[in-house]
């Protein structure tokens, strides 16, 4: 069965140019195109839909308000497709539960690859995007580290990609178990729970047993924040 994904952009040559690289793929059908986030909540509240590939920045109502009434009111997974300017929307938007954060410029395969990935309920967050969370974390809190800078202290072997380190020695370790901080590790490098099951050699099931007792500890709500939080130790995201 198709993957049922809506398209919402302001800038009709960018909706309409995604619709076609979609259509080349056999596994999606695009049901609709609509420019703005109110349109793809009523859109989405009236039709099926299984994806929602969300832009932030559109009139009437943004992509991050959008992800907010979705996540609440539909079983539609956003998918929040993007620029670089927009940065200051991603905080919010993993908060009100978009499933991934893309940028507009990957090619054709990454877009397919990350909108099949939320559509298994996996979350798709780029290792550029998550940098710049970690970033405006930092900053939000007054640190004056450079985010970029190589870690003061050693980090575990299992730990995240060099482009990432340096944000998890930040976590009060005495909350959480050795075995809860290595799947936190593995989900902070974007793994899903098949994958740390076999690279961590326990059973998925007791994966998500973990996780559900990370997200108890820490407040979180979903992977996504497990990933932030481990790679930055913060976990305003979560606030209300």
């Amino acid at each position: 069965m198709k993957i049922k994904v809506l398209i919402a952009d302001d800038n009709s040559f960018i909706r309409e140019g995604m619709k076609i690289i979609l259509t080349t793929f056999d596994e999606f059908e695009v049901v609709g195109t609509v420019g703005d986030g109110a349109e793809a909540v009523e859109f989405c509240l009236n039709n099926e839909v299984d994806v929602a590939l969300l832009d932030v920045r559109m009139p009437n109502m943004n992509g991050v308000e959008a992800t907010r009434l979705l996540t609440e009111q539909t079983k539609v997974k956003p998918l929040i497709i993007t620029t670089f300017d927009d940065d200051e929307f991603i905080l919010d938007a993993v908060k009100f539960g978009a499933r991934g954060y893309l940028l507009k410029n990957n090619d054709p395969e990454r877009i397919r690859d990350a909108i099949k990935s939320v559509h298994n309920n996996h979350h798709v967050l780029q290792d550029v995007v998550l940098d710049k969370i970690k970033s405006n974390l930092l900053s939000a809190t007054g640190s004056t580290s450079n985010p970029a800078a190589p870690a003061q202290e050693p980090a575990p072997a299992p730990a995240v990609a060099p482009s990432l380190t340096g944000g998890h020695s930040n976590i009060d370790r005495s909350l959480f178990t050795e075995r809860e901080l290595d799947v936190m590790a593995q989900i902070a490098k974007g793994l899903s729970n098949k994958e740390i099951s076999k690279k961590l050699f326990i059973s998925e099931g007791t994966i998500a047993n973990y996780i559900t007792s990370i997200l108890n500890k820490t407040g979180l709500e979903h992977r996504t924040q497990i990933a932030i939080y481990y790679l930055t130790g913060e976990t305003r995201m979560s606030d209300g």
